[in-house]
């Protein structure tokens, strides 16, 4: 799965990830993250989603890292907010009034570029990658953070009936990728109306991911 993938879905419309509304297990479970007033949150693969016109405002500030330079266009259009164009390193940086998305290649974004977050907010990014590129993002994101919190929501289902994305990640992989640096809490774990697309049983869980201490 390239870039190419992912580009003539947003090209094409096929965007049946894009929430429609702002997603009901943010809002209940944000403020378990203790963000400060005024906190910067990062949201990978972050696409056009409400949920970053949810989070601005509520007085925080948002960074975003996106491949598809149409659906950052869309948002800010969405969010009637003309953004500042400019090119860092191998990324374009649109910034606005407390928004900064960087569009490219997540790998390409450094801490540097990224700059200080309080927060991560992670909404069906993890489980957008396959198997093989989730141990490079996973520890790709806790080196631009610096082990900021984190909120990570995904799906679990059977894998073998239906393929992603979304992919299934489980809490046993969730662990291996973060227990060596965060605490991890489930914090709600619900059933998928309908079923993954229909075709199978799955269920969508939410966690907090805390520094380990020392």
């Amino acid at each position: 799965m390239d870039a190419s993938f992912w580009h003539n879905r947003w090209q094409t419309n096929q965007t049946g990830w894009h929430e429609r509304a702002v997603n009901p297990l943010l809002t209940t479970h944000f403020p378990s993250l203790n963000v400060p007033p005024g906190g910067r949150v990062f949201v990978p693969l972050c696409g056009k989603s409400l949920d970053l016109g949810w989070l601005l405002p509520r007085g925080y500030a948002v960074a975003g890292a996106e491949l598809s330079e149409l659906a950052v266009t869309q948002l800010f259009a969405e969010l009637k907010m003309d953004a500042r164009i400019s090119e860092v390193g191998k990324l374009k940086h649109f910034h606005g009034e407390k928004i900064d998305i960087f569009v490219g290649d997540i790998f390409d974004l450094s801490r540097e570029i990224l700059g200080p977050v309080d927060a991560v907010y992670d909404r069906a990014a993890l489980v957008a990658l396959p198997e093989a590129v989730r141990t490079r993002y996973t520890a790709h994101l806790k080196s631009i953070t610096a082990l900021a919190p984190q909120l990570v929501i995904g799906y679990e289902y059977d894998q073998t009936v239906v393929a992603g994305p979304p992919f299934s990640v489980t809490s046993d992989e969730l662990r291996r990728h973060y227990s060596d640096s965060y605490t991890l809490t489930l914090l709600a774990r619900e059933d998928v109306p309908g079923g993954l697309k229909g075709k199978c049983p799955a269920t969508e869980h939410i966690w907090r991911l805390n520094k380990r201490p020392g």
